[in-house]
């Protein structure tokens, strides 16, 4: 048998693993077992500490459904999505912010010019842009997927025991021949990140807060493009400076203006807005 030790171990559970050699799956599997027992010695690691970490996960998965990915919602809190993204952002795409823990894949179809508010209460917003590649040509037939909170800051996900549809200020779109989509729906506020599970104690414990800078959620892609996952956020609005999910970034800034003359731009639009923003979306090529 051999004599493992605190400092041995590291390499015979390398070992154990019978990876093929070079490959992607070998480098990130015995770079995290380098981490994890680095980390484990150099903080002297106790049995109470160990187990509180391993509590802690069982509760996330716990708290988890496929409607609310509370390990989503930890790896943003702790700055995992936002490197993530930050890392994987394709030179001269549109920058990629987080994804959330309230996305789903099967959101209704729109219209161009379709209302999402389904009458809230809220300034009633115009969204539209252009989806482009990096050279500035539009994108005819991309998908724009949306969703977001309302004007009290609320996923409708999050409120199905009061009646709430789930589908609800959530929208697919398809860009037309000029690359344009348009739309409108509720301004919506800011909001803390869910508070009530395993990552609302993390951050308590932290002495952090959980708000949210008020955001639009986008997935958009198109064929033979990179897809990507982002936000809009809005300029001068709270929390924008000290986001808790660090999903932020200048680029994703637009500026709301009141609504003038909107004949001028050419919209059939399902309901009159009050305000509008303009945000393009680059894809840059696959590969």
């Amino acid at each position: 048998m051999r004599d493992i030790n605190q400092f041995t171990v590291t390499k015979a559970v390398k070992e154990s693993f019978k990876t093929q050699p070079g490959s992607r799956f070998e480098q990130l599997l015995q770079g995290l077992i380098d981490h994890l027992h680095d980390y484990t010695r150099e903080h002297n690691i106790t049995h109470e500490e160990w187990m509180g970490v391993l509590n802690f996960l069982y509760d996330c998965g716990q708290i988890s459904t496929p409607e609310r990915h509370e390990f989503i919602l930890l790896s943003d809190v702790l700055g995992f999505s936002a490197l993530v993204d930050m890392i994987n952002t394709k030179g001269g795409a549109t920058e990629g912010s987080n994804l959330g823990p309230f996305y789903l894949d099967n959101s209704p179809r729109k219209a161009l010019g379709s209302d999402l508010a389904d009458n809230r209460d809220g300034v009633t917003v115009l969204v539209h842009g252009k989806v482009t590649d990096s050279l500035h040509n539009p994108l005819r037939g991309a998908i724009v997927d949306t969703w977001q909170a309302d004007a009290a800051g609320t996923y409708p996900i999050q409120e199905q025991e009061k009646g709430q549809d789930k589908y609800d200020l959530r929208g697919v779109f398809e860009t037309d021949a000029e690359g344009r989509y348009y739309y409108t729906t509720v301004l919506p506020k800011p909001y803390t990140v869910p508070y009530d599970g395993p990552v609302g104690d993390l951050l308590r414990a932290g002495n952090r807060h959980a708000w949210r800078a008020a955001h639009l959620h986008y997935m958009v892609r198109a064929p033979g493009m990179t897809s990507i996952t982002t936000e809009v956020f809005f300029e001068n609005t709270e929390y924008i400076d000290n986001d808790a999910v660090f999903g932020v970034r200048r680029s994703l800034i637009a500026k709301i203006q009141p609504m003038k003359d909107i004949s001028a731009l050419g919209f059939e639009l399902e309901k009159e807005p009050d305000a509008m923003f303009e945000f393009d979306f680059v894809l840059a090529p696959e590969g």
